[in-house]
């Protein structure tokens, strides 16, 4: 085996390795980001429709207060303007989506689901968790979601929800007596859902991949070749010229001149040794052949 093949064999196994270490690497990285992107993307939706229920609570029910005595307003209730909000914004993100799940909602349109009940009910049992960050898949691809819990902390929500003697008239000639009462204080009564999308951070993240990974091996595959031309110049083509006049002179081929060595590195150190060596060899044939002369003469 040459020493080229050997020195190749070396770096590219080096190379290989490297290469893996750093896609295995990379891509759990992107993919890590990716997911911290989807994340942020759901809070800032969480946050923003938290700021629109917060703006109709305390901007726009007092100034339909006298309105609502006589007719049930549904734009003063929270959760009606947090999803007309998330509605706007669908029709440029359709995939994008915003519930505020009820296990038992005074509007039937908000009953959670089974995978949102679920939700829900794990809120139930852990009264000190705020935020709940989860992934599933549906028909349309694979979500990430974000949920945080509703619970009843304002005594004012109690007037609606706790029995339908204490409701709104109007509020009953809306929705009925069936749904959305009995509430209580300090109880989770439901869970505030956005899910967004993993598909287009993933594929993103998988094509930053893939370009990044073509980098890194173009690179490695140019400093090979780089590697090659050196190793070339400087290392094989010199020791086969050493290996070429070693040959002449053992055949010999005494009378072959000397190799032009340049440099200082050691390469050119053993070519120096080899032009020493063959000086020697020629003086010692010399004087030998001297002394024949002598004996002969």
């Amino acid at each position: 085996m040459s020493l080229r093949i050997k020195f190749n064999l070396v770096l590219i196994l080096s190379s290989l390795a490297g290469i893996g270490l750093a896609a295995i690497f990379s891509y759990h990285l992107l993919q890590k980001n990716a997911r911290e992107e989807v994340i942020e993307n759901a809070r800032f939706m969480m946050e923003s429709a938290i700021a629109v229920r917060g703006y109709t609570v305390s901007e726009v029910k007092p100034l339909l207060a006298l309105q609502q005595k006589r007719q049930f307003i549904k734009q003063t209730v929270p959760a009606y303007a947090a999803n007309q909000y998330i509605s706007k914004l669908q029709k440029s993100h359709p995939e994008y989506s915003y519930r505020e799940a009820t296990l038992n909602p005074t509007n039937p349109i908000n009953r959670a689901t089974s995978w949102e009940a679920d939700i829900i009910n794990w809120f139930r049992s852990n009264a000190d968790e705020k935020e709940l960050i989860g992934e599933r898949d549906t028909p349309t691809g694979h979500m990430l979601y974000m949920s945080r819990p509703i619970q009843i902390k304002n005594p004012n929500c109690l007037a609606c929800h706790s029995t339908p003697s204490a409701a709104p008239k109007t509020l009953i000639d809306t929705y009925g007596t069936a749904n959305g009462f009995g509430w209580q204080m300090n109880e989770v009564i439901g869970a505030q859902i956005v899910s967004i999308p993993m598909s287009l951070p993933l594929q993103r993240a998988e094509s930053t991949f893939y370009s990044f990974l073509g980098l890194i091996t173009g690179g490695f595959v140019i400093t090979i070749v780089l590697l090659n031309l050196l190793l070339h110049f400087i290392v094989i083509k010199p020791i086969l010229t050493i290996s070429k006049q070693a040959d002449r002179v053992s055949m010999g081929n005494l009378e072959a001149e000397e190799l032009d060595i340049k440099g200082k590195d050691e390469i050119a150190s053993v070519g120096q040794s080899f032009n020493r060596m063959h000086r020697s060899l020629v003086n010692a044939f010399n004087m030998l052949d001297s002394e024949n002369d002598e004996e002969n003469s």
